[in-house]
């Protein structure tokens, strides 16, 4: 409110920024609310009646991915912490890069695990990347 004595009548064209402010404020909470339920949960890994037979060989790399806090990973048969399991699959793209690789996970674990080691895997350089999954029994859903 100007009460000095100067332009009488004249229209100020000013924003009042409070409501603007308010509004950024109350979105920016909705969305720090929000935005970690996206993405989350646990499902089971597909189950199908005739899945593609393709045997496992001595050229697929075999990464695991076991139920724990944090998760355990695994090539073959030997278990990693998550730096080291990053590094041994950089060291194995370099020494073959058109091997395929498959996943075998715990279908306990939440997706993003499963996600994660998918992504670490294509990051490596591996193109050739799929999951293990079993046969849907007779009867069951």
């Amino acid at each position: 409110m100007d009460l000095g004595g100067g332009d009488k009548g004249n229209i100020r064209s000013e924003i009042n920024v409070t409501p603007l402010v308010d509004v950024c404020l109350v979105l920016l909470i909705i969305f720090m609310v929000v935005t970690p339920m996206i993405g989350t949960g646990v499902i089971d890994l597909p189950k199908t009646q005739q899945p593609p037979k393709k045997p496992e060989d001595q050229k697929q790399i075999l990464l695991t991915v076991e139920v724990g806090n944090p998760a355990v990973l695994g090539i073959g048969d030997t278990h990693y912490a998550r730096g080291d399991f990053e590094r041994n699959l950089d060291e194995l793209f370099q020494r073959n890069s058109t091997r395929p690789v498959v996943i075998k996970a715990d279908r306990r674990l939440p997706w993003k695990e499963v996600r994660d080691v998918m992504r670490v895997a294509k990051d490596a350089g591996f193109e050739n990347v799929g999951l293990i999954t079993e046969k849907k029994q007779k009867g069951a859903s």
